[in-house]
C-alpha cells in the first residue's frame, strides 16, 4: 500500500517534504518487487474535501501520484479525505475481498497518514511491515520549538515499530524472500 506520494509534497509543491525524492525512489523499489510478483497493489490518495485545505486540492496537479509510481491500470487507486486510510474509504472492504492478511506500507507523511493508516490497520487485524526508508515527512512545531523532519521520522517509526508494525528499510525488506 503506497500513501499519498503526491506532487504536493516534493519539490516547488504547496507541502514540500524531507526528502520525498529519496523516499518515492525507495517505495518504486518496493513497488517494482510487487509487480514482478504479481502481487496486489494499492495507491491510496488524498483529495482535500476541507474547504480551507491548502494542498491536494481537488484538480490541481499536486493532487496528482507522482510520474514515478504511476498507478498502472490492474492496481487500485483508493481516494481519501482523512489521515486514515479505512475512514470512509472502502479500503477494508477490498482487502477483505482479496483476502489480504499481510500490508506492506510506505508513503508520506509519516506522522500523519502513514501514522494513522499503520494504526487503524493493526486494529483491524492486519500484520504490518512498514518500510520507514520509503516514507517521508517534514518538519514540525511544538511551542515555539521546531522539531527537525529526522526526529520526527526517527520517532514515529520508532513508536510504530513496537506494536503496530514491523519497520524495515528497502534494502531488509527486498532481501526478504
Amino acid at each position: 500500500m503506497i500513501i499519498d506520494i503526491q506532487n504536493d509534497y516534493f519539490d516547488k509543491g504547496a507541502m514540500t517534504l524531507v526528502n520525498p525524492d529519496e523516499a518515492c525512489t525507495n517505495a518504486k523499489r518496493v513497488l517494482e518487487r510487487f509487480r514482478a510478483e504479481k502481487l496486489p497493489v494499492i495507491f491510496i490518495q488524498h483529495i482535500a474535501a476541507n474547504p480551507a485545505a491548502t494542498f491536494f486540492l481537488p484538480g490541481t496537479a499536486g493532487a496528482e501520484i507522482h510520474p514515478l509510481i504511476q498507478p498502472m491500470e490492474r492496481e487500485k487507486v483508493i481516494i481519501k479525505h482523512f489521515p486514515n486510510s479505512f475512514r470512509e474509504t472502502e479500503l477494508l472492504d477490498y482487502l477483505k475481498a482479496i483476502n489480504i492478511t499481510d500490508l506492506v506500507i510506505c508513503g508520506m507523511m509519516t506522522h500523519m497518514c502513514v501514522d494513522a493508516t499503520t494504526r487503524a490497520a493493526k486494529d483491524l487485524g492486519f500484520n504490518i511491515t512498514l518500510i520507514g526508508d520509503a516514507c517521508a515527512t517534514r518538519n514540525l512545531e511544538i511551542n515555539g520549538e521546531v522539531v527537525c523532519a529526522k526526529d520526527v521520522q526517527n520517532s514515529f517509526l520508532a513508536a510504530l515499530n513496537y506494536f503496530y508494525s514491523a519497520v524495515k528499510n528497502t534494502s531488509q525488506y527486498l532481501k526478504l524472500d
